[in-house]
């Protein structure tokens, strides 16, 4: 068994490490409540960006067909994957299982390239050997709808111009504080069925008239859309980092105090053990005189 100073050493040591894991509990929550009101504050916005381009698809016979083109004709097509994980680590398995998931869904290594976001995302793709196009590590702190236009119009370009064929992110969505599930969405091409089946029967539908031409806002709303649904993604990604670490740090919070407690008792035996050997020492140099 270890002496009493040893085990005091190591309970000064859990207890400076339970203040800094309690700290990032107490920090993740508070920034979580944020992220999830900047959330929520978009929304309204790019679901009706949503509406207004299911609104023009069903009143328009002949709709431009550049975002929805599934070049089924290339025999091999060529993919660009979208990663979202996090800068930092202890965040329970936020990091490994968006990543893990994105290495399954890459269909072709030599063929597909990343946009990777976030040092945890880049270090190991890079690690891997795998062909990244660029590397964003902010957004996934600070993500912004400034930051997802300047992704997105990377994205946009890539596609129109033909250098990828298809456009998939890989991020994690939070169902509750406690189940979070990796996910992969396709952006581009855009799936015309889909859009087609949002519900437009809503109270305040009335005919509108689109100006100059239906197609000329469209073709100003879709990357709009497509803008929205990657920062959405941002944003849930980092609400879901927040709400793992936060859950992460609580439980690392409590085994804390449970070894602590435990050193405890170990500490109390120790120093009831060494002040018996002292008492017994004392009447055995006693009995000897």
């Amino acid at each position: 068994m270890a002496n009493a100073r040893e085990i005091k050493l190591r309970m000064k040591s859990i207890k400076q490490t339970k203040k800094i894991t309690n700290a990032m509990k107490l920090m993740s929550a508070q920034r979580l409540k944020k992220s999830r009101m900047q959330l929520d504050q978009a929304l309204p916005f790019f679901k009706k960006v949503q509406e207004t381009i299911a609104d023009i698809i069903l009143r328009t016979k002949d709709i431009d067909v550049k975002y929805f083109e599934q070049r089924e004709k290339k025999p091999e097509k060529k993919s660009l994957y979208i990663v979202i994980a996090g800068d930092k680590g202890l965040a329970g398995g936020y990091n490994s299982n968006v990543l893990k998931l994105a290495e399954r869904s890459i269909k072709d290594k030599n063929d597909s390239i990343l946009l990777t976001i976030g040092n945890m995302t880049h270090s190991y793709f890079k690690r891997k050997s795998y062909n990244i196009l660029n590397e964003y590590a902010y957004p996934s702190q600070n993500p912004s709808v400034y930051r997802a236009r300047e992704i997105g119009e990377v994205v946009i370009e890539e596609f129109l111009n033909g250098n990828v064929d298809e456009v998939y992110i890989v991020y994690t969505q939070m169902i509750s504080a406690l189940r979070l599930e990796p996910q992969v969405l396709q952006l581009l091409p855009l799936d015309i069925d889909h859009l087609k089946d949002i519900d437009l029967t809503t109270p305040r539908r009335a005919t509108f008239l689109y100006e100059p031409s239906p197609m000329a806002v469209f073709d100003t709303l879709v990357p709009k859309y497509l803008k929205g649904i990657l920062y959405g993604a941002l944003v849930e990604s980092f609400t879901s980092e927040l709400s793992a670490r936060m859950t992460a740090m609580d439980s690392a919070t409590a085994n804390a105090d449970k070894i602590i407690k435990k050193l405890t008792l170990s500490y109390n035996r120790a120093r009831q053990s060494a002040i018996t050997q002292e008492i017994s020492e004392i009447v055995g140099g006693a009995a000897v005189l």
